[in-house]
C-alpha cells in the first residue's frame, strides 16, 4: 500500500523534507494535493481531511501522512515514523533518538529562514514587513547561519562511525533533510550561505554525497521536484542575502 503524503502541490516546504525521504528510499507514496481532483485527489481532498470534525486526533495543518490507519502529523514526527520501515535511521534507540534530535534542530533553522521574510506575522504580506525582515535576516544571516552549521559541521566530524554521515555508518533521514536546508540555504540566500559553508566542508561533502544517490539524482532531475519559489519556505529576496 502506497503512503498518502499531503501537503501543499506548488511549494517545497516543509513537504519536502517526507518527500526526499520517501524518494531517497524508493517507497510508493501519493503525493495526494498534486493528484487529480477527478479521481478523489487535489488540494480539496487534503482539505477535506483537516477539516473533519469526526477524527479523533487531527493533524494541525500539511505536512501530514496517511499509512493505512495511521495519521502523522509534523514533518519531524512523521519521519520518525516512517524511518524504521525505509530503513532510514539505525535500529537503536539511542541512535533513532539522536537522529530525531538533529532533525527538531533542523526543523529550529527552517523556522528561522522563514522568519527572515515573514518576522511580524505570517497573514501579512512580506512587503508589509520589511523593515523588520531586514533586521532578522541581518542577525539569521549574520549569526544564527553560522552557528548552525558549524553544529552540524562539528557532528559529523565527531561521528564515530566517520563523517559520511550524521549517525552511524549509513544513511538515515537526518542527512537527507540536511542536504535539503543547504539547498534551501543556497537558493535563499546564495552569497551569505556560500560563506558559511565555505568553512563547514563536512557538511558541504554530506550534501554532495546525497545529492549524488541514484534515487536521490533522479527525483532532482524530474518532474516531482517544485523548482524553489516565492512563495515557499525558502525565498530569495536579494535584499535579505547579507553577508
Amino acid at each position: 500500500m502506497a503512503y498518502e503524503l499531503h501537503y501543499w502541490p506548488t511549494i517545497q516546504g516543509r513537504g519536502e523534507f517526507v518527500r526526499l525521504a520517501l524518494e531517497a528510499a524508493g517507497a510508493p507514496y501519493i503525493d495526494v494535493a498534486r493528484g487529480d481532483e477527478d479521481s478523489g485527489q487535489g488540494t480539496p481532498a487534503m482539505l477535506r481531511f483537516l477539516q473533519d470534525e469526526t477524527l479523533t486526533h487531527p493533524p494541525f495543518a500539511p505536512p501530514f501522512l496517511k499509512d493505512g490507519h495511521q495519521v502523522v502529523g509534523q514533518t519531524a514526527a512523521i519521519l520518525h515514523y516512517l524511518a524504521p520501515t525505509l530503513k532510514l535511521v539505525a535500529r537503536s534507540d539511542y541512535a533513532r533518538v539522536w537522529t530525531h534530535q538533529i532533525q527538531l534542530t533542523i526543523a529550529d533553522m527552517v523556522t528561522e529562514a522563514h522568519d527572515t521574510h515573514h518576522p511580524i506575522a505570517i497573514g501579512l504580506y512580506y512587503e508589509d514587513q520589511t523593515a523588520e525582515a531586514l533586521r532578522r535576516a541581518k542577525e539569521f544571516c549574520g549569526a544564527r547561519m553560522p552557528k548552525y552549521m558549524q553544529w552540524f559541521e562539528s557532528i559529523v566530524v565527531r561521528n564515530p562511525a566517520g563523517p559520511r554521515h550524521l549517525v552511524g555508518g549509513k544513511l538515515s533521514y537526518a542527512d537527507v533533510s540536511l542536504f535539503q536546508l543547504v539547498e534551501g540555504l543556497r537558493y535563499a540566500f546564495p552569497k551569505a550561505a556560500a560563506k558559511v559553508l565555505a568553512k563547514t566542508p563536512g557538511v558541504v561533502n554530506l550534501h554532495d554525497r546525497v545529492a549524488a544517490l541514484p534515487k536521490v539524482a533522479a527525483y532532482l532531475r524530474s518532474e516531482r521536484r517544485i523548482p524553489f519559489n516565492e512563495q515557499g519556505i525558502f525565498r530569495r529576496y536579494p535584499e535579505l542575502d547579507i553577508r
